[in-house]
This record gives C-alpha cells, structure tokens and sequence, in this order.
C-alpha cells in the first residue's frame, strides 16, 4: 500500500469511517476528527511508517507540520519519509 492508502485508511479508522468517505481535500473536522482523534492518528502513521511527525499535541497550530487537510497531512508523511531515506 502506498503511503497516502495507508495515511488515508488510518484516519478513516480514528474516523469509524470506510476509507473510500476521506478524500484529500477532507479536513479533520469535516470527518469529525477532534484533537484527540488527531493525536491517536498521528501517533498511528509515525508508527506504520517509522518517522517522527513534527506535531505538538498540544498546540497544533505551532507545528511544523500542516494537518489541515488529508492531502497536506499526505505530503507532509511523504516528505518526512524521503527525507529519512536521504
């Protein structure tokens, strides 16, 4: 599975929602995610994917890390991924 299958298969499990209802324009609040939901779901893809998320849990919006759509969220994983690979 590629890396935005999986990032979308995780938030749409935080979600209880089917994978195919998370597009990439799908915010956290459209799929009902909360900060907590969104915590659980970062902590969940640094562990499938073995990166460390730039993400303070508890100011989100001084991370470094842009999680206000799955795409952004999408991107940012592949980024960290290429960039421990480098």
């Amino acid at each position: 599975m590629d890396v935005k299958g999986k990032v979308i298969e995780i938030i749409a499990e935080q979600a209880m929602l089917e994978p195919s209802d998370v597009t990439m324009e799908s915010t956290p609040e459209d799929l009902g995610i909360d900060s907590l939901g969104l915590v659980e779901s970062i902590f969940a893809i640094e562990e499938s994917f073995d990166i460390s998320v730039p993400f303070n849990a508890n100011d989100p919006t001084e991370s470094d890390f842009d999680i206000s759509s799955v795409g952004h969220i999408v991107a940012g994983i592949e980024k960290l991924i290429a960039e421990q690979r480098a």
